[in-house]
């Protein structure tokens, strides 16, 4: 039998309700001061079922990040093998966006969060750079010529660098920007002058 099991569902909507009540917290309370005890208390479970579902208090806030690099790098090799890297790079990332943008106000709390804490923006740009080499190996599949690796591997992450500017307007303008309209002027200011 394909596909999800019961179980994993079950998992993956306990994981997502902990992770929501923890965010709230941490919204409330700041990110350093919060302890496991603190969220288990908060979410009514033990200490020890809490970190079943985390392993630390960062992966709390960041675990919502997780499937993006499967997400990117499927969205990447669905595109048309006529276009050009950069148009299918600003189009695999679309996930990265929608993740944030769908919800927006919880989003943007999320990630003002994340930009105070060190702790959190080093871990994110931790986990972005493992997304690097699953957009660059769909990349070298796309290719037809010998583009060398060292430039699959610039386009890779000049794409997801465009992702985490976008980020940083759409915190400095509040939300009052459109995520995705941002990630468009970043991805405009690298493009080739044709």
């Amino acid at each position: 039998m394909d596909g999800i099991s019961t179980r994993a569902i079950g998992r993956a909507a306990i994981r997502d309700e902990l992770g929501n009540l923890a965010l709230r917290r941490f919204l409330d309370s700041g990110f350093d001061p919060v302890t496991f005890d603190d969220l288990a208390s908060r979410a009514g479970v033990s200490r020890s079922t809490f970190l079943r579902y985390f392993g630390s208090k960062e992966d709390v806030v960041l675990y919502v990040f997780d499937p993006l690099k499967e997400q990117m790098a499927s969205a990447l090799a669905s595109r048309p093998s006529s276009e050009d890297d950069w148009t299918a790079l600003r189009a695999a990332i679309t996930p990265a966006v929608a993740l944030l943008e769908d919800d927006a106000a919880d989003g943007l709390a999320r990630l003002r969060l994340v930009w105070s804490t060190p702790a959190l923006s080093a871990r994110l740009h931790e986990k972005q750079a493992s997304w690097r080499p699953a957009l660059v190996n769909v990349l070298a599949q796309r290719g037809e010529d010998e583009t060398p690796l060292i430039t699959l591997r610039t386009r890779a992450m000049a794409a997801l660098g465009c992702v985490m500017v976008a980020y940083d307007g759409w915190v400095e303008s509040n939300g009052a920007a459109q995520l995705a309209s941002l990630t468009d002027d970043a991805f405009a200011a690298l493009a080739r002058p044709r």
